[in-house]
């Protein structure tokens, strides 16, 4: 038997099988943040071609936290239509769901004010964002905890919260981003508390029958930014929080790419955490075969792969995944003569 096509189960929610439809910004959605007919033919694309579990893209919880205006968004109960479409369509499939939470912060590309912990740019030349004051911290943290309750309602099994990448909660994370001197920064208890207060106000909307994961950038790719080190000490807090599984990416605070990129150069990452911090972890970054995928499950490096691009060129990457690993064929039957 594969490892890949085990199952998983997590609280009340068991995956058929180990592939993750990574969260990818399609920036297809209109001004006013709601699922299009692109939206629905992707998901249910992925979906047909059974991944375990099809993550939505970051969907913005309040409009001046969207990387774009064209984001998907879930500030608003209007906008639970056409994704509860996609929860529908994809379990009827057998694929369960999850969405990624996420507030971009002082990369959000708005006409609106954009803010973050601090007042500094992401990069010399773009916008200078607001510093946060108590209310518009208040009112982030009501935002996610809204969000959550339709999501809730909309019937996605698993929640992730984006605090990577460069986006909001990473902002506080990260000491290049946040020089705040009050309650919010300073050392990794003060940077990590709004995180905190988010999983929190998430949670007591979301309940604890269903799995919440966490999104994280395990380092910064800058000698003073976040270490490995710090990301395993932010597990172990994420875990007494109530985390249960962490999905792990790297870098995005600043425009500095990683030195060095090549197949699975973060699964180390994922599985240094899941090893010192003794929680379940997701590997993503450039996974792309089948015998790669079999390979970080079956040595218990990761619990989940999370693929991305892979699944862009090709939606039916785990119907071929599991005829490679030796697997009777898994496709919807309509398909079956074409593998």
């Amino acid at each position: 038997m594969s490892f890949l096509f085990q199952p998983f189960t997590q609280k009340e929610v068991t995956l058929p099988n180990r592939v993750v439809c990574s969260p990818m910004c399609m920036y297809s959605a209109g001004d006013d943040g709601k699922v299009t007919d692109w939206h629905i033919v992707h998901y249910g694309t992925r979906a047909a071609g059974k991944v375990g579990l099809l993550m939505v893209e970051a969907t913005a919880v309040e409009p001046r936290g969207r990387i774009s205006t064209n984001d998907l968004g879930l500030w608003s109960d209007e906008q639970m239509d056409g994704l509860k479409q996609i929860v529908s369509f994809a379990h009827s499939q057998g694929s369960k769901t999850a969405i990624q939470l996420a507030h971009a912060g002082r990369k959000a590309i708005v006409d609106e004010p954009i803010i973050a912990p601090s007042a500094i740019p992401f990069s010399e030349g773009d916008k200078t964002p607001l510093e946060m004051g108590k209310e518009e911290i208040a009112q982030v943290i009501e935002a996610f905890a809204q969000a959550a309750r339709r999501a809730s309602e909309i019937g996605f099994d698993i929640i992730e919260i984006h605090a990577a990448h460069g986006y909001l909660l990473n902002q506080f994370l990260s000491p290049l981003s946040n020089k705040r001197t009050d309650e919010y920064g300073g050392d990794l208890n003060g940077r990590a508390r709004l995180l905190k207060e988010v999983i929190q106000a998430v949670k007591a909307e979301w309940g604890t029958s269903r799995p919440l994961y966490v999104r994280i950038s395990a380092v910064d790719y800058h000698p003073d930014g976040i270490q490995l080190a710090d990301s395993v000490a932010l597990a172990r807090m994420m875990k007494e929080w109530g985390v249960d599984l962490v999905d792990v990416s790297s870098g995005g605070i600043t425009p500095q790419p990683p030195d060095r990129i090549f197949p699975g150069y973060q699964v180390s990452y994922a599985e240094t955490i899941k090893r010192e911090a003794g929680i379940a972890t997701g590997a993503v970054g450039l996974i792309t075969t089948p015998e790669q995928a079999e390979e970080i499950i079956a040595n218990g490096r990761a619990d989940l792969v999370f693929l991305a691009r892979v699944l862009l060129r090709d939606p039916y990457w785990t119907i071929h995944a599991a005829k490679k690993l030796g697997v009777e064929y898994i496709g919807p039957k309509q398909y079956k003569y074409g593998f």
